[in-house]
């Protein structure tokens, strides 16, 4: 990392640096010191990718391919990336500071979800109609909306990146992915995959820079449906935007996820699920399990275990094989946490366990911290951190897990640890969030819809149905009678 390494953008399949020249430094948070130099891109470098997006949607080679070669290339991309899992780990957490394990586990990964949609990609159908009418047949085939804006944060993006333009290239699609200004290096060698795959020019064009670069892209008259991943503020601003392109839009926003622990459950698994949950990825995750919910009888010897379990943590350099949690992304991020912890302790919150930076690291590392909250109206019990806080709630009756459960102004996941049967389906069906893990958490499949209701957004991604999302129907009425049409002005 001594060297800094310079990038540029992927555009109607040319490797391009930005119009005007502009580029910013991108700094590890490992070291805290510029890594890489990413292309500022003007809009006018935006205007380029969805014109090039869009010939190659109306009139490039990519339109004309079958549904079955669209998914030769998915697959081959799938192949690709199972391949250089390591090498594009190692460059996600390089940029980003998630540990390596992870990072090259989840690029490996994700792999089956390009090899899903390559499969799915010709099986997308329309229907007959049972009409009303004699002598015509009706159906309906399902067509791709066009040029897609994909946005995605930094955090998990090879993974969002394959549950947007997996079912939207399976469809028929062409993408335009703006990358975090974060950490956009990991997309920018994805987009020598794609590459390397086999799509033509201009299918899948990847740019970089700050706000303005989104809002040139979900504003651009030829963007046909926008996919974001990121905070409600981005949200609200790109809603806006689609007002001047009437794209259709899918919005994942974040959570505040229950981890609800009902008093029959079994606590070494729960305790080990609400720890994956809230201190795994260093708590930067959207579906991270950052309230605990638990039953008021065995809240003491829950807590006690995981106090234990956060204090033997190893936080240290992501890259090394020992650690278990690494960094947060930014500075902005510890600073958020640190402004959060402090007034969750002067709202008369107890710091179980860390609550400050580890001595003798510096740089953005955050220790595991737990909080015993004495009321749900604690700001930081409704506060999305995205770092490795937990708020910890107490009940005594079912009625008042699910209060407190969906008294949250997000919806993205939950999870609940019960033995019982029953309540488990009680109880599953009456969270309001897209997501419900019983048992078990932070488990995801190219097969399972992912997405979230109220402030956690909506639409959904993976899954089959999302292919569809990618499309519209488009109605065809054949008359099947030799005679002539009636004359309209005669009315029988």
């Amino acid at each position: 990392m001594d060297t800094i390494r310079t990038c540029q953008m992927l555009i109607d399949g040319a490797w391009v640096d930005a119009a005007d020249g502009g580029a910013f430094d991108s700094p590890s948070p490992i070291t805290g010191k510029p890594w890489a130099r990413i292309p500022e891109a003007t809009a006018a470098d935006v205007d380029r990718a969805v014109r090039a997006a869009d010939r190659a949607f109306t009139t490039g080679p990519w339109a004309a391919m079958t549904p079955s070669q669209r998914g030769k290339c998915l697959r081959r991309l799938g192949d690709l990336l199972a391949e250089r899992s390591e090498d594009l780990g190692r460059t996600e957490t390089i940029d980003t500071g998630k540990m390596l394990k992870e990072t090259r586990w989840q690029a490996k990964y994700i792999a089956d979800f390009f090899h899903f949609y390559a499969g799915a990609a010709d099986k997308i159908s329309g229907d007959v109609l049972p009409i009303d009418k004699p002598d015509l047949l009706v159906f309906t085939n399902r067509e791709p909306l066009g040029v897609v804006a994909a946005v995605v944060p930094w955090n998990s993006q090879l993974f969002l990146v394959a549950v947007k333009i997996g079912p939207a290239l399976a469809a028929g699609n062409t993408v335009v992915l703006k990358a975090s200004e974060h950490a956009s290096v990991a997309m920018l060698d994805f987009g020598r995959l794609i590459e390397e795959a086999g799509f033509p020019p201009g299918v899948v064009n990847i740019v970089t820079g700050h706000e303005e670069v989104g809002r040139a892209l979900t504003s651009h008259p030829l963007v046909a449906r926008i996919s974001f991943t990121g905070g409600p503020n981005a949200a609200r601003a790109v809603v806006h935007n689609s007002a001047e392109n009437f794209a259709e839009v899918s919005l994942e926003l974040g959570g505040k996820s229950p981890f609800v622990v009902f008093e029959d459950a079994d606590i070494e698994s729960a305790v080990n699920g609400s720890v994956a949950g809230i201190f795994g990825a260093t708590g930067q995750s959207c579906v991270a399990g950052s309230r605990l919910i638990i039953h008021e009888s065995v809240a003491e010897a829950f807590l006690d275990r995981m106090v234990v379990l956060a204090k033997a943590i190893r936080i240290g350099d992501p890259l090394a094989e020992d650690t278990q949690m690494g960094p947060l992304c930014t500075e902005g991020q510890l600073r958020h946490v640190q402004t959060q912890v402090a007034l969750a302790e002067s709202q008369g919150g107890k710091v179980l366990v860390g609550g400050r930076q580890p001595a003798g690291l510096g740089g953005t590392y955050y220790e595991p911290t737990i909080i015993d909250c004495p009321s749900p109206e604690l700001t930081i019990v409704d506060t999305e951190l995205f770092g490795p806080v937990l708020s910890v709630l107490r009940f005594r009756t079912e009625e008042e897990a699910l209060a407190l459960a969906n008294g949250s102004s997000h919806g993205l996941a939950a999870g609940i640890f019960t033995r019982n049967g029953a309540r488990q389906m009680r109880v599953a069906k009456a969270i309001r969030s897209g997501i419900v893990w019983v048992n078990t958490y932070r488990v995801v499949s190219p097969i399972a819809a992912f997405g979230g209701v109220k402030g956690s957004g909506y639409g959904r991604e993976s899954g089959f149905q999302a292919m569809y999302d990618y499309t519209r129907p488009k109605t065809i009425w054949v008359n099947t009678s030799d005679a002539p049409m009636a004359n309209p002005f005669v009315m029988r």
